[in-house]
């Protein structure tokens, strides 16, 4: 698959490097002191999230990271130079854990901000460190600490605003391809998306969110059947889930709303905090209903369902209701965004006198 969002890697921070064991020769001087230095730092090992990448599928073939370890101390009082660090790229989203206990270690939330993942180790001391009033010409020095060694599991959860999911050709992709800036694959069989996208829906001037399209659901997929079931944890992160569902299937045996109840209960069994999301309805393929059953259609199909929540109805192949179906998420997810956000606090300038600053 194009797709790659899960990968196992080992990373090696750098030793340090051992300290020395020298005395200062010098002509005239026939008792020398110690000048042993210190071994240097071994290369730390950080991660940093790339707004560029959105596949892990370069660690797919690179699964070993080792920073380079720090020099030896050398004499005349000569410290050993550190490692160079090394720095891994990964996709916003992507959770580091280790891959023996699958404790998470790090989440890589934000772009640009790097994250120690394994720490180098420690130079050694010179004889220069042993000096003292009793003991003038030490011999001693340590060895430098050894890094630290992990094996390390990635997964990537997409951070997006709105997540897309439903049966196989229900029209997820034409939706997303009407209304953003993606252009994934479509197709008049299953499975067409074979890996999730990310598209920039734009409502106005500094107005917009992140949709993604998920691989189609199947009923069993929690359990693993179909494609849908590797691509769930990517609906984690939204703040808002779509059920798109096709009201005029090609088979007349296929019934909307048993299919519509498969996707909720493939959800609730995978994660109940997913099923627990914030989910609006989008009846899709209007176009294909004669526009006198329309109206009929879509009461009998939510009566059926027993749906509480909102419903949509749109044509996403002739674009018809995506309009006000966008500004609604829009809305919505300015207003989760709103509510996240911690309480500005107040400057402190202006405590005393109850002034505002203008």
């Amino acid at each position: 698959m194009k797709f790659v969002d899960e990968a196992y890697i080992d990373i090696v921070a750098g030793d340090g490097g051992n300290g020395c064991v020298s005395f200062r020769h010098e002509k005239y001087k026939e008792f020398g002191g110690p000048n042993g230095g210190d071994g240097g730092r071994g290369g730390h090992v950080y991660a940093v999230a790339d707004v560029n990448l959105n596949t892990l599928v370069d660690y797919r073939y690179a699964r070993r990271h080792e920073a380079r370890r720090g020099e030896h101390g050398m004499g005349s009082d000569m410290f050993g130079a550190a490692g160079s660090d090394i720095t891994l790229r990964m996709p916003v989203g992507t959770i580091i854990s280790d891959a023996e206990t699958g404790a998470v270690l790090h989440e890589l939330l934000e772009p640009g901000e790097p994250v120690l993942i394994a720490k180098g180790g420690d130079g050694g001391f010179g004889n220069l460190r042993f000096k003292s009033a009793i003991n003038r010409a030490p011999r001693q020095k340590t060895p430098g600490w050894p890094g630290e060694r992990k094996s390390l599991k990635l997964e990537l959860k997409i951070l997006a605003d709105v997540g897309l999911l439903g049966m196989p050709n229900a029209g997820k992709s034409t939706l997303i391809a009407a209304v953003s800036n993606a252009r994934p694959k479509i197709a008049d069989y299953p499975f067409t998306t074979l890996h999730p996208n990310l598209g920039v829906v734009r409502v106005g001037p500094e107005q917009s969110f992140v949709i993604a399209d998920i691989p189609g659901l199947i009923e069993g997929a929690a359990e693993g059947a179909g494609l849908g079931h590797q691509f769930l944890r990517h609906l984690q992160r939204t703040r808002l889930l779509l059920h798109i569902v096709d009201l005029a299937p090609f088979d007349d045996a296929v019934d909307p709303v048993a299919q519509a109840r498969a996707i909720v209960a493939e959800l609730k069994k995978y994660d109940p905090g997913l099923h627990a999301k914030p989910r609006w309805l989008v009846l899709n393929k209007l176009d294909m209903v004669p526009a006198d059953e329309r109206a009929a259609r879509v009461k009998d199909f939510v009566r059926r369902l027993r749906w509480k929540g909102p419903v949509f109805e749109i044509s996403a192949l002739t674009r018809e209701g995506c309009e006000p179906l966008v500004r609604a998420i829009y809305q919505h997810v300015h207003a989760e965004q709103q509510a996240s956000q911690p309480p500005a606090e107040p400057d402190p300038r202006f405590a005393d006198s109850g002034d505002v600053p203008h």
